[in-house]
């Protein structure tokens, strides 16, 4: 319960924050508050059911309930994965071409990128909660897993999901892997542009930004990639519990402190 309070009020308040600080009304912070509103819903949407099970005892949830908080997991985790990637390309833009940054980066396009963020996001998170829920689970209802998540529930039906899994694979190295490929032109790029910048000065502040977002994108996608891109055999369940609580639960515990501490205009609030 104290991490996910931490977690709560660090999002609620970096949120805060952005939309009552003019110096903030920028894309990047637009952005930054798009993700944090991500990691509240994230965190909100099994840590509360874990810590009830905890404290009572009770280690139980309906069907409906672990469906729901399937299709809601998988939205909010490719929303979040497919918004890290294309704030690199929001960094690259600022660095590479500050002159056009206004127009490349205008409040239109903004919420073009927010906007497909959430509606791939939600439309996966819906394909995989009818998808899970319309196995037939006659024999073990039990998940070994803190929460409801796809891999986990994917060894209880009777029934042949070899298929599923396969196009579980295809969509993951889809919602994964590209937005990856994205961040890693983004960075050749911005790297490039911030070796040409004749000012030491400008260096920093430009590796500073660099810097917390690179953070964030490897805590996040580096558990994620272990989770639904490892191959079957190699999987056991206590370690995926290990590393889905990592990227569920402390990522998001630390995304606000990455940005805010490694960003002169938030510290100087």
């Amino acid at each position: 319960m104290v991490v996910f309070t931490v977690a709560l009020c660090g999002n609620v308040l970096l949120i805060l924050l952005i939309y009552i600080d003019p110096r903030l009304q920028t894309p990047m912070y637009f952005f930054l508050s798009q993700l944090s509103i991500m990691d509240l819903m994230l965190v909100c949407t099994n840590v509360p059911k874990i810590a009830v099970n905890f404290l009572s005892g009770r280690k139980s949830i309906s069907f409906l309930d672990c469906g729901i908080k399937i299709g809601l997991f998988v939205s909010f985790v490719d929303s979040e994965g497919l918004l890290l990637g294309l704030m690199a390309y929001d960094l690259y833009v600022a660095i590479s071409h500050p002159l056009h940054y206004p127009i490349l980066m205008s409040q239109r396009v903004c919420l073009q990128i927010v906007g497909g963020s959430w509606a791939f996001g939600i439309l996966d998170g819906m394909i995989q909660m009818v998808a899970a829920m319309t196995f037939p689970y006659c024999g073990s209802r039990n998940v070994d897993h803190f929460f409801c998540e796809v891999p986990a529930l994917l060894k209880l039906p009777y029934a042949d999901t070899s298929l599923f899994e396969k196009l579980l694979f295809a969509c993951c190295v889809f919602m994964l892997l590209l937005p990856f490929a994205i961040i890693m032109a983004s960075y050749a790029h911005f790297l490039a542009a911030v070796l040409c910048m004749p000012s030491g000065q400008a260096h920093e502040k430009s590796l500073a930004t660099c810097c917390s977002h690179l953070t964030a994108v490897s805590l996040f996608y580096g558990a994620a990639m272990l989770i639904y891109l490892r191959p079957k055999h190699y999987r056991t369940s206590s370690h995926d519990k290990v590393v889905s609580v990592f990227y569920t639960i402390l990522t998001l515990l630390l995304n606000p402190l990455i940005y805010s501490l490694r960003n002169q205009e938030v510290m100087g609030n």
